[in-house]
């Protein structure tokens, strides 16, 4: 209905706290699954703390589809949003009896969870964000429309002024995981710094020695997930790094 194509998801656990999984650039619904994502949590999925939906993923359609405009590129992305949004978060929702969801994912896929995330915090409970990156300039090659700066966090984040958005997503759980050697480690201090500006709490976790690989996100994954599923009743977010 959203994009006119076929589209397929996998669901890992029985029950638990749901949990949307988004893959990385230019990844499919199994790509979690095939370099050890979904293994790394596997004792949460177990004893059904959690529940993984992993949707599949349409960058090359969209952002990375350099053969179509830059306006096409982002109407293809929010056709995806809104299956996610109605498709896969509505689904999650109804299955598990829960009244939001967490959202994650590694790369662009943290993008896809952030991005996600600000747009529609009445919908999200908590964020998880593995090496991510969230500027999408470098996709449009200097094109730029209200749909454009509104898909780009760092660039309305920090204009973000609404009361109805802040208030929820002050409510949030937000981790930012990150390592010293990431490509991307500026990216992530600079989403830090703009949470800082909002006083949005949040954990910026930055690594020691973790590049941007899936070594070091099956590292992190399990070890946040564990910090939230602690901390849900709580009323601070800055307690998962306690």
């Amino acid at each position: 209905m959203y994009l006119s194509r076929d589209f397929e998801m996998l669901v890992f656990g029985n029950e638990g706290f749901p949990i949307v999984l988004f893959p990385p650039e230019k990844g499919r619904y199994f790509t979690n699954k095939d370099f050890g994502l979904i293994n790394s949590v596997s004792d949460l999925l177990d004893s059904d703390k959690i529940k993984i939906y992993c949707p599949d993923g349409i960058d090359n359609d969209s952002w990375y589809n350099y053969s179509i405009h830059p306006a096409d590129r982002i109407k293809t992305h929010n056709g995806y949003e809104n299956l996610i949004l109605y498709d896969v978060i509505a689904f999650a929702k109804h299955e598990t009896g829960k009244n939001k969801v967490c959202l994650a994912g590694c790369g662009f896929g943290a993008y896809h969870a952030l991005n996600t995330g600000m747009r529609h915090p009445d919908l999200v409970d908590s964020i998880i964000l593995l090496g991510g990156f969230y500027n999408i300039r470098q996709f449009i090659y200097g094109f730029y429309n209200d749909d454009a700066y509104f898909n780009s966090p760092l660039d309305y984040l920090p204009g973000l002024e609404d009361s109805w958005y802040l208030d929820r997503i002050r409510k949030m759980k937000i981790i930012i995981g990150t390592g010293d050697n990431d490509l991307y480690l500026e990216e992530n201090k600079q989403l830090s710094s703009v949470f800082l500006n909002k006083q949005i709490d949040h954990w910026l976790d930055i690594k020691q020695g973790a590049g941007h690989d899936w070594n070091w996100w099956k590292e992190m994954f399990p070890d946040y997930l564990k910090r939230l599923t602690i901390v849900q009743n709580k009323k601070s977010a800055r307690l998962i790094s306690d």
